[in-house]
């Protein structure tokens, strides 16, 4: 399992100026943050790993294979860095789960026959309301 803490040491900021709110103070100071992790360098991960992310989180991954996600929601850089960091953590969580592997069921015989006879019931009933039956 990987510690929040060891990757964070691989992520890479850069503010920018936002289009957010903030009033006269978006025109001033970079509140925008993006975060750039590259995947393939990555040291932290093994090769299992990086190809989970990158085949999972391939709509959000460059051609370099770098991890690119932005805040700007908030109105100071370092709460839009928090909030980020925490997305790219969840981001990077799920992407490593391991989808459970379904095992497949087999419907027993009793059921089989049950609905094989509900058919038959219901073929009957309808061979009953035929015309040439009555004559």
């Amino acid at each position: 399992m990987l510690l929040p803490g060891e990757l964070n040491k691989e992520l890479k900021f850069k503010a920018v100026r936002s289009s957010g709110k903030g009033g006269q103070n978006v025109n001033k100071v970079s509140t925008s943050v993006e975060l750039y992790f590259n995947v393939p360098q990555s040291s932290v991960l093994n090769d299992e790993q990086k190809q989970m992310i990158l085949s999972k989180l391939k709509n959000r991954i460059s051609g370099e294979g770098e991890l690119i996600l932005v805040s700007q929601s908030e109105r100071s850089q370092l709460a839009n860095k928090k909030k980020v960091v925490l997305r790219f953590h969840e981001l990077i969580s799920k992407a490593l789960e391991k989808k459970k592997q379904r095992i497949p069921t087999r419907i027993s015989e009793a059921k089989r026959q049950q609905r094989l006879n509900a058919k038959k019931i219901l073929s009957d009933k309808k061979a009953f309301r035929k015309r040439d039956f009555l004559s």
